[in-house]
């Protein structure tokens, strides 16, 4: 089983680089520039769950040669036409594309190109970054990936590939039920999304404001019944769960996009909280919060073009 990732980062850096460590034939697709770095150090991934440190297999794109079984696809949602044009090369008939983006639009953009059967879907859940010297740190204790076939069938390729993840640094989990689960992640991020950038504080500093745990609730309410209305009605437990990691007062929870924002690089603000707000509106809800939230990152992004930042 050849496994192709897309990027070296914090995302494919983490997962390409534990099933590395379990054994399996992985290969980076990688730009020149990240290459020389993995050639000189290694891959290098700090972790409660264990530390690694270990040379890579990488190719450029202009050196694929061949059909991959498995294309690990962990690009920012912005950067996804660029992303495909990159892995064309390597799919091939009985390739398994498994995109691990925010958001839901690039599921029928990997649709339109590929075909429904090529494409899985998955989701991560895990707080990674990458430092400048090219370390991966991995900041909680969350090491989740879920995967499965938009159809619901438990393939075989699916089976083989939760078992490629090491058990003891990875949770892996292929299921018949993806489609949901993507639900489930876009009902949570979009609400931390929204509320910390709309802040620009973490889960932990909101909930000690008066009133920001009250507005995580009421963000989480909005998004809940959107997800009811398409199809995809959020369990209790999943609600109660992110109600009380929303009041925790010491969380440190930060998502990636704020993270973005604070260092002035490019954001996903349009494939989480755009998206949100564009499926509110279609469902007449009020879209108050989502409207100002959205203002507030497009105006980021035209200081951002402009230098201004």
């Amino acid at each position: 089983m050849r496994i192709l990732v897309l990027g070296a980062g914090a995302i494919g850096g983490y997962y390409g680089g534990r099933l590395v460590q379990q054994g399996a034939d992985v290969t980076f697709l990688v730009r020149p520039a990240r290459r020389a770095i993995l050639e000189r150090d290694g891959l290098n991934i700090r972790s409660q769950y264990g530390d690694f440190h270990a040379p890579v297999k990488t190719v450029t794109q202009q050196e694929l040669d061949g059909y991959w079984d498995f294309v690990l696809l962990t690009s920012k949602a912005y950067d996804l036409d660029a992303a495909i044009e990159a892995i064309r090369p390597a799919v091939g008939p009985d390739t398994a594309i498994l995109p691990l983006l925010n958001g839901m639009e690039h599921i029928d953009k990997l649709n339109g190109v590929f075909g429904s059967e090529r494409v899985l879907g998955g989701l991560a859940k895990i707080i990674v970054t990458l430092d400048n010297d090219g370390t991966i740190q991995h900041l909680n204790d969350w090491c989740y990936i879920k995967f499965g076939e938009q159809s619901g069938v438990m393939s075989d390729r699916v089976q083989a590939l939760q078992r490629a993840f090491p058990q003891d640094s990875v949770v892996a989990s292929a299921v018949p039920d993806i489609m949901r689960n993507l639900w489930e992640k876009l009902v949570h991020l979009s609400t931390v999304a929204t509320v910390t950038t709309l802040l620009r504080a973490s889960v932990g500093e909101v909930a000690r404001v008066p009133g920001g745990t009250e507005l995580f609730y009421q963000v989480l309410s909005i998004h809940a019944e959107v997800a009811r209305r398409e199809g995809y009605p959020m369990t209790e437990a999943f609600l109660a769960e992110y109600r009380q990691l929303f009041a925790n007062k010491e969380s440190a929870y930060v998502p990636s996009i704020l993270r973005d924002l604070e260092r002035k690089s490019p954001i996903e603000g349009e494939h989480i909280v755009g998206y949100m707000l564009g499926r509110i509106r279609a469902h007449g809800l009020d879209d108050t919060v989502h409207r100002i939230c959205w203002m507030h990152l497009q105006a980021y992004d035209v200081r951002r073009e402009a230098g201004r930042l």
